[in-house]
Protein backbone atom coordinates (compact mmCIF):
# COMPACT_ATOMS: atom_id res chain seq x y z
CA UNK A 1 0.00 0.00 0.00
CA UNK A 2 2.98 2.33 0.66
CA UNK A 3 4.60 1.35 -2.48
CA UNK A 4 1.46 2.30 -4.27
CA UNK A 5 0.55 5.40 -3.01
CA UNK A 6 3.66 6.80 -2.91
CA UNK A 7 4.13 5.69 -7.07
CA UNK A 8 0.97 8.30 -7.56
CA UNK A 9 2.60 10.58 -5.70
CA UNK A 10 6.00 10.35 -7.60
CA UNK A 11 5.02 10.31 -10.92
CA UNK A 12 3.10 13.16 -10.18
CA UNK A 13 5.90 15.17 -8.71
CA UNK A 14 8.03 14.09 -11.45
CA UNK A 15 5.41 15.56 -14.42
CA UNK A 16 5.76 18.55 -12.61
CA UNK A 17 9.90 18.74 -12.09
CA UNK A 18 10.42 17.22 -9.02
CA UNK A 19 13.76 15.48 -7.62
CA UNK A 20 14.45 12.54 -8.40
CA UNK A 21 17.07 11.51 -5.76
CA UNK A 22 14.85 13.07 -3.20
CA UNK A 23 11.36 11.41 -4.09
CA UNK A 24 13.38 8.20 -3.98
CA UNK A 25 14.78 9.04 -0.39
CA UNK A 26 11.28 9.67 0.76
CA UNK A 27 10.07 6.28 -0.28
CA UNK A 28 12.80 4.71 1.61
CA UNK A 29 11.62 7.15 4.55
CA UNK A 30 8.36 6.56 4.38
CA UNK A 31 9.08 2.40 4.40
CA UNK A 32 10.88 2.51 7.66
CA UNK A 33 8.16 4.61 9.00
CA UNK A 34 5.78 2.71 8.42
CA UNK A 35 7.66 -0.69 9.38
CA UNK A 36 8.27 0.88 12.91
CA UNK A 37 4.66 1.55 13.24
CA UNK A 38 3.46 -2.06 11.91
CA UNK A 39 5.86 -3.22 14.83
CA UNK A 40 5.11 -0.52 17.61
CA UNK A 41 1.75 -1.46 16.57
CA UNK A 42 2.19 -5.50 17.96
CA UNK A 43 4.42 -4.41 20.44
CA UNK A 44 1.71 -2.69 22.32
CA UNK A 45 -1.17 -5.23 21.24
CA UNK A 46 1.00 -7.78 23.19
CA UNK A 47 1.45 -5.66 26.22
CA UNK A 48 -2.48 -5.16 26.02
CA UNK A 49 -3.04 -8.79 25.70
CA UNK A 50 -0.95 -10.21 28.76
CA UNK A 51 -2.25 -7.67 30.87
CA UNK A 52 -5.78 -9.58 30.22
CA UNK A 53 -7.16 -11.64 32.85
CA UNK A 54 -6.94 -15.37 32.46
CA UNK A 55 -4.38 -14.60 29.06
CA UNK A 56 -3.23 -18.00 28.65
CA UNK A 57 -0.25 -18.18 25.44
CA UNK A 58 -1.22 -21.60 24.54
CA UNK A 59 -4.93 -20.87 24.26
CA UNK A 60 -4.37 -17.69 22.20
CA UNK A 61 -2.32 -19.45 19.52
CA UNK A 62 -5.30 -21.59 18.90
CA UNK A 63 -7.57 -19.68 18.81
CA UNK A 64 -6.24 -16.04 17.58
CA UNK A 65 -5.33 -14.66 14.08
CA UNK A 66 -2.60 -16.42 12.84
CA UNK A 67 -0.66 -13.13 12.37
CA UNK A 68 -1.43 -10.76 15.62
CA UNK A 69 1.28 -11.01 17.49
CA UNK A 70 1.81 -14.54 17.17
CA UNK A 71 5.76 -14.66 16.65
CA UNK A 72 6.06 -12.15 19.98
CA UNK A 73 3.48 -15.07 21.64
CA UNK A 74 5.25 -18.27 20.15
CA UNK A 75 8.48 -17.07 21.77
CA UNK A 76 10.21 -16.32 18.35
CA UNK A 77 11.29 -12.87 19.49
CA UNK A 78 11.62 -11.74 22.69
CA UNK A 79 9.90 -8.38 23.43
CA UNK A 80 12.97 -6.04 23.84
CA UNK A 81 13.99 -7.58 20.55
CA UNK A 82 10.92 -6.53 18.88
CA UNK A 83 11.36 -2.84 20.66
CA UNK A 84 14.56 -2.48 19.44
CA UNK A 85 14.18 -3.60 15.89
CA UNK A 86 10.84 -0.76 15.82
CA UNK A 87 13.15 1.94 17.41
CA UNK A 88 15.75 1.26 14.56
CA UNK A 89 13.01 1.42 11.46
CA UNK A 90 11.88 4.98 13.49
CA UNK A 91 15.50 5.75 13.62
CA UNK A 92 16.38 4.93 9.77
CA UNK A 93 13.12 7.15 9.07
CA UNK A 94 14.31 10.20 11.21
CA UNK A 95 17.57 10.39 9.72
CA UNK A 96 16.84 10.66 5.84
CA UNK A 97 13.95 12.97 7.47
CA UNK A 98 16.49 15.14 8.67
CA UNK A 99 18.95 14.85 5.49
CA UNK A 100 15.56 15.74 3.33
CA UNK A 101 14.87 18.53 6.32
CA UNK A 102 18.53 20.33 5.54
CA UNK A 103 17.78 19.91 1.26
CA UNK A 104 14.24 20.96 1.12
CA UNK A 105 13.20 22.94 3.98
CA UNK A 106 11.33 23.10 6.94
CA UNK A 107 7.86 21.54 5.21
CA UNK A 108 9.86 18.16 5.32
CA UNK A 109 9.60 18.62 9.32
CA UNK A 110 5.47 19.51 8.97
CA UNK A 111 5.07 16.28 7.21
CA UNK A 112 7.21 14.49 8.95
CA UNK A 113 5.78 15.34 12.61
CA UNK A 114 2.02 14.09 10.81
CA UNK A 115 3.57 11.04 10.31
CA UNK A 116 5.61 10.48 13.27
CA UNK A 117 2.67 11.58 15.59
CA UNK A 118 0.24 8.69 13.89
CA UNK A 119 2.87 6.21 14.20
CA UNK A 120 3.56 6.78 17.61
CA UNK A 121 -0.41 6.53 18.68
CA UNK A 122 -1.72 4.44 16.06
CA UNK A 123 -1.98 1.28 18.42
CA UNK A 124 -3.82 3.94 20.77
CA UNK A 125 -6.17 5.08 17.80
CA UNK A 126 -7.00 1.53 16.21
CA UNK A 127 -8.88 1.00 19.66
CA UNK A 128 -10.95 4.11 19.64
CA UNK A 129 -12.14 3.89 16.32
CA UNK A 130 -9.65 6.20 14.96
CA UNK A 131 -7.53 3.68 12.83
CA UNK A 132 -9.22 4.36 9.70
CA UNK A 133 -9.00 8.51 10.41
CA UNK A 134 -5.01 7.41 11.21
CA UNK A 135 -4.80 5.92 7.51
CA UNK A 136 -6.61 8.25 5.60
CA UNK A 137 -4.24 11.27 6.53
CA UNK A 138 -0.79 9.01 6.41
CA UNK A 139 -1.42 7.73 3.58
CA UNK A 140 -3.41 10.72 2.21
CA UNK A 141 -1.73 14.79 2.69
CA UNK A 142 1.01 13.37 5.01
CA UNK A 143 2.26 10.73 2.59
CA UNK A 144 1.40 12.74 -1.09
CA UNK A 145 2.18 16.15 0.61
CA UNK A 146 5.60 14.90 1.94
CA UNK A 147 6.63 13.16 -1.56
CA UNK A 148 5.97 15.90 -3.38
CA UNK A 149 7.47 19.06 -1.39
CA UNK A 150 10.83 17.31 -1.12
CA UNK A 151 10.68 16.64 -5.08
CA UNK A 152 9.71 20.29 -6.25
CA UNK A 153 10.16 22.10 -2.67
CA UNK A 154 6.84 23.55 -2.74
CA UNK A 155 3.16 23.01 -1.37
CA UNK A 156 0.19 22.08 -3.65
CA UNK A 157 -3.24 22.03 -3.04
CA UNK A 158 -3.42 19.68 -6.59
CA UNK A 159 -1.42 16.62 -4.57
CA UNK A 160 -3.84 16.77 -2.11
CA UNK A 161 -6.41 16.28 -4.05
CA UNK A 162 -4.76 13.59 -5.76
CA UNK A 163 -4.79 11.54 -3.12
CA UNK A 164 -7.92 11.34 -2.17
CA UNK A 165 -8.96 8.49 -4.60
CA UNK A 166 -6.15 6.04 -3.58
CA UNK A 167 -6.54 7.35 0.24
CA UNK A 168 -10.33 5.83 0.20
CA UNK A 169 -9.01 2.81 -1.98
CA UNK A 170 -6.61 2.14 1.00
CA UNK A 171 -8.62 2.49 3.74
CA UNK A 172 -11.04 0.02 2.35
CA UNK A 173 -7.90 -2.76 2.69
CA UNK A 174 -7.94 -1.52 6.45
CA UNK A 175 -11.80 -1.81 6.96
CA UNK A 176 -12.24 -5.13 5.56
CA UNK A 177 -9.76 -6.50 7.89
CA UNK A 178 -11.48 -4.98 10.75
CA UNK A 179 -15.14 -6.58 9.25
CA UNK A 180 -13.53 -9.96 9.64
CA UNK A 181 -11.74 -9.11 12.61
CA UNK A 182 -15.34 -8.12 14.33
CA UNK A 183 -15.17 -10.81 17.19
CA UNK A 184 -11.58 -10.91 17.49
CA UNK A 185 -11.31 -6.72 18.03
CA UNK A 186 -14.21 -7.31 20.46
CA UNK A 187 -12.53 -10.05 22.39
CA UNK A 188 -9.17 -7.92 22.42
CA UNK A 189 -10.50 -4.88 23.38
CA UNK A 190 -10.31 -3.25 19.67
CA UNK A 191 -13.53 -0.16 19.48
CA UNK A 192 -13.19 -0.17 15.46
CA UNK A 193 -16.36 1.12 13.38
CA UNK A 194 -16.70 -2.05 12.02
CA UNK A 195 -17.75 -3.35 15.53
CA UNK A 196 -19.67 -0.45 16.01
CA UNK A 197 -22.54 -1.87 14.20
CA UNK A 198 -24.91 -4.87 15.50
CA UNK A 199 -23.58 -7.45 12.85
CA UNK A 200 -20.34 -7.77 9.99
CA UNK A 201 -23.39 -7.57 7.60
CA UNK A 202 -24.47 -4.41 8.91
CA UNK A 203 -20.96 -2.80 8.92
CA UNK A 204 -20.92 -2.92 4.91
CA UNK A 205 -22.52 0.12 4.28
CA UNK A 206 -18.87 1.57 5.25
CA UNK A 207 -17.24 -0.28 2.71
CA UNK A 208 -19.88 0.44 0.09
CA UNK A 209 -19.60 4.21 0.46
CA UNK A 210 -15.82 4.17 0.61
CA UNK A 211 -15.54 2.22 -2.23
CA UNK A 212 -18.40 4.95 -3.94
CA UNK A 213 -16.63 7.87 -2.44
CA UNK A 214 -13.33 6.28 -3.92
CA UNK A 215 -14.37 6.42 -7.54
CA UNK A 216 -16.44 9.60 -7.56
CA UNK A 217 -13.68 11.42 -6.00
CA UNK A 218 -11.95 10.56 -9.22
CA UNK A 219 -14.39 13.20 -10.85
CA UNK A 220 -12.56 15.79 -9.13
CA UNK A 221 -9.05 15.50 -10.56
CA UNK A 222 -11.10 16.19 -14.21
CA UNK A 223 -13.46 19.35 -12.02
CA UNK A 224 -10.07 20.87 -10.56
CA UNK A 225 -7.91 20.24 -13.90
CA UNK A 226 -5.43 17.99 -12.17
CA UNK A 227 -5.87 15.23 -15.12
CA UNK A 228 -7.76 14.63 -18.19
CA UNK A 229 -10.54 12.17 -18.88
CA UNK A 230 -7.54 9.68 -18.81
CA UNK A 231 -8.36 9.45 -15.73
CA UNK A 232 -11.93 7.64 -16.12
CA UNK A 233 -9.97 4.32 -17.38
CA UNK A 234 -9.71 3.79 -13.62
CA UNK A 235 -13.15 2.91 -13.83
CA UNK A 236 -11.77 -0.26 -14.99
CA UNK A 237 -11.56 -1.48 -12.07
CA UNK A 238 -15.04 -1.44 -10.62
CA UNK A 239 -15.98 -4.96 -11.43
CA UNK A 240 -13.23 -6.02 -8.98
CA UNK A 241 -14.85 -3.53 -6.15
CA UNK A 242 -18.10 -4.79 -6.52
CA UNK A 243 -16.38 -8.38 -6.39
CA UNK A 244 -14.71 -7.46 -3.29
CA UNK A 245 -18.02 -6.09 -1.35
CA UNK A 246 -19.86 -9.46 -2.68
CA UNK A 247 -16.71 -11.72 -1.23
CA UNK A 248 -17.24 -9.41 2.15
CA UNK A 249 -20.93 -10.04 1.98
CA UNK A 250 -20.57 -13.73 1.22
CA UNK A 251 -18.09 -13.84 4.64
CA UNK A 252 -20.37 -12.01 6.75
CA UNK A 253 -23.13 -14.14 6.10
CA UNK A 254 -20.68 -17.21 6.45
CA UNK A 255 -17.31 -16.34 7.99
CA UNK A 256 -15.65 -20.10 6.88
CA UNK A 257 -16.87 -19.45 2.72
CA UNK A 258 -14.06 -19.62 0.83
CA UNK A 259 -14.40 -17.27 -2.08
CA UNK A 260 -13.41 -18.36 -5.99
CA UNK A 261 -10.07 -17.84 -6.63
CA UNK A 262 -10.26 -16.17 -10.23
CA UNK A 263 -7.00 -15.18 -12.60
CA UNK A 264 -7.79 -12.08 -11.98
CA UNK A 265 -7.43 -12.00 -8.55
CA UNK A 266 -4.22 -12.45 -8.69
CA UNK A 267 -1.01 -12.07 -7.29
CA UNK A 268 -1.73 -14.25 -4.29
CA UNK A 269 0.61 -15.81 -2.65
CA UNK A 270 0.91 -17.43 0.74
CA UNK A 271 -3.07 -17.92 2.00
CA UNK A 272 -1.20 -18.90 5.54
CA UNK A 273 -3.61 -22.22 5.88
CA UNK A 274 -6.45 -19.60 5.99
CA UNK A 275 -7.49 -19.30 2.44
CA UNK A 276 -11.17 -17.98 3.93
CA UNK A 277 -9.13 -14.43 5.13
CA UNK A 278 -6.00 -14.33 3.21
CA UNK A 279 -8.24 -14.32 0.10
CA UNK A 280 -10.08 -11.50 1.03
CA UNK A 281 -7.37 -9.46 2.07
CA UNK A 282 -5.28 -10.40 -1.14
CA UNK A 283 -8.78 -9.32 -3.45
CA UNK A 284 -8.56 -5.62 -1.50
CA UNK A 285 -4.67 -4.97 -1.92
CA UNK A 286 -4.91 -5.87 -5.69
CA UNK A 287 -7.61 -3.89 -6.18
CA UNK A 288 -5.22 -0.92 -4.72
CA UNK A 289 -2.67 -1.80 -6.43
CA UNK A 290 -4.55 -1.89 -9.94
CA UNK A 291 -6.50 0.88 -9.10
CA UNK A 292 -3.04 2.96 -8.53
CA UNK A 293 -1.49 1.70 -11.43
CA UNK A 294 -3.92 2.95 -14.01
CA UNK A 295 -3.98 5.85 -12.21
CA UNK A 296 -0.43 6.67 -12.69
CA UNK A 297 -0.35 5.55 -16.13
CA UNK A 298 -3.52 8.04 -16.72
CA UNK A 299 -1.55 10.60 -15.19
CA UNK A 300 1.19 10.06 -17.95
CA UNK A 301 -0.98 9.96 -20.69
CA UNK A 302 -2.71 13.65 -19.30
CA UNK A 303 0.64 15.54 -18.43
CA UNK A 304 2.94 14.37 -20.69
Amino acid sequence: MTIMSWLVAFVFALLNAGNTLYGILAFFGVCFAHLATNIFDDYFDYKALIKQVGFNKKEYLKNSQRTKCRYIISGRMKTKEVLALALLYATAAVCIGLFLYFKCGIGVLYFALIGGIIGISYSFLSKIRLSELAVALAYGPALFGGVYYVMTKTFSKEVLILSVPTMFITVVLLYIHTIMDYEYDINEGHNTIANTFKSRLNSLVVLKWLLIAAYLSLILLCIFDILDWQVFFVYLTIPLAVDLYKSLEEYSKNPESVPSHKWYHFPMENMMNAPNFMIRIYQARNLMIYFSLILTTAMILSLM
